[in-house]
């Protein structure tokens, strides 16, 4: 069966003032929005609209608690958390010895809130979407810090770091040094902020997040991660270990159901150095994009190669026969088309959204505008 849903953005200080509703068609509001959350997840589960909109009391958590994923619409207006989240056996041991603890699933030290991974994508839908992502080369990362430092003559203070990048395999040890805390490691952070504050031109993403959060490491972490600008339509896959942060856009963002975040830096929220740098991958790799095919019945598929992230994405603008193996989300950010499952068939124009059971075995969409089916 195919089930009208909805839910209320959630307004995290790094949103942006009515992004989501500009977006989905819904009344301007200058209140802040940065994620709203499509699926049964207990931290902001979706809820069941029956005729005529009304909600009729059930939330995808009772309708539909097997939904093996999450879909958030995500709007950055400033830099969100330096953060990586864990695989399946981190997870997993850090719920189970957090439980042991005692720790309370809504305490705000609480590391592993669910004992599943986290892998993820997004899908940029502004004609911009800014995002730090992945260690860089060693040799690249080196060379600007040094550039950062000489024209304040700061050669000295960042020297510790640059000792730290010689070796691409290990570009993840000057992180979990950056973030520990010693008065070497501050005075690096503080020439590096400094540096890019005075030279905006050469570092424009670094300077403003030094200008919104001075003195955090994660101004110098921003140096060893790329920089990634992502046009609508392209996509981010973020697998387990990643080092990543949002920075500015509107994206379609899709993961396994959890809410397992470990954070280092740029964030008042809770922070775990120790557990951060364990579960991290500390290797450099290359800009970690995810690149869509094209599907026999219609439609771009994003699709990510991690038996991790059994899930995927289908962008669809005019025609596309959707094969499904579960029950799935649908959400239309633009136009107007018309979804036919197996069971029922729906109308939807921009900002509805809809949970299709397995029922439904496959959707036959047929309209224009954008529309984003999660499977």
């Amino acid at each position: 069966m195919l089930h009208r849903i909805e839910n209320t953005p959630r307004d995290y200080a790094w949103g942006r003032s009515g992004a989501i509703s500009a977006l989905l068609g819904r009344p301007a509001t200058e209140a802040v929005e940065a994620e709203l959350w499509l699926g049964a997840h207990h931290g902001s589960p979706s809820r069941v609209l029956g005729p005529g909109g009304v909600p009729t009391g059930e939330t995808l958590a009772d309708a539909a608690p097997e939904l093996p994923f999450l879909l958030k619409v995500l709007a950055a207006g400033a830099p969100l958390s330096i953060q990586a989240h864990p695989d399946a056996a981190q997870a997993r041991e850090g719920f189970e010895r957090e439980n042991a603890l005692g720790i309370p699933l809504d305490a705000p030290h609480r590391n592993y809130r669910d004992p599943f991974p986290k892998p993820e994508f997004i899908v940029a839908v502004s004609p911009r979407f800014e995002a730090l992502a992945g260690f860089r080369p060693a040799a690249d990362a080196s060379l600007d810090v040094a550039t950062i430092a000489a024209p304040i003559g700061a050669g000295d203070a960042v020297l510790p770091l640059l000792d730290r990048l010689r070796d691409d395999a290990t570009v993840g040890d000057a992180f979990a040094w950056l973030l520990g805390g010693s008065p070497e490691a501050r005075a690096a952070i503080d020439a590096i902020g400094r540096g890019v504050v005075q030279n905006p031109v050469g570092f424009p993403q670094e300077a403003w997040i030094a200008g919104l959060y001075p003195g955090d490491p994660g101004v110098a972490v921003a140096v060893l991660l790329h920089k990634v600008s992502l046009r609508r339509g392209e996509a981010l896959y973020l697998p387990a270990g990643n080092v990543h942060a949002y920075l500015d856009g509107v994206g379609i963002e899709l993961m396994v159901a959890s809410d397992n975040v470990l954070r280092g830096g740029l964030t008042p929220k809770h922070v775990d150095v120790a557990e951060l740098s364990r579960v991290v991958d500390r290797a450099a790799s290359p800009e970690p994009r995810l690149e869509p095919t094209a599907l026999p019945g219609g439609g771009l598929l994003y699709a990510p190669d991690d038996p991790e992230a059994p899930f995927s994405l289908v962008h669809v603008a005019s025609t596309a026969e959707v094969p499904l193996t579960g029950p799935a989300i649908v959400l239309c950010v633009d136009g107007a088309f018309s979804v036919a499952g197996e069971e029922s068939a729906i109308d939807v124009v921009r900002g509805d959204a809809v949970l299709a059971t397995a029922g439904e075995r496959s959707l036959r969409v047929r309209g224009d505008g954008s529309l984003f089916i999660a499977r």
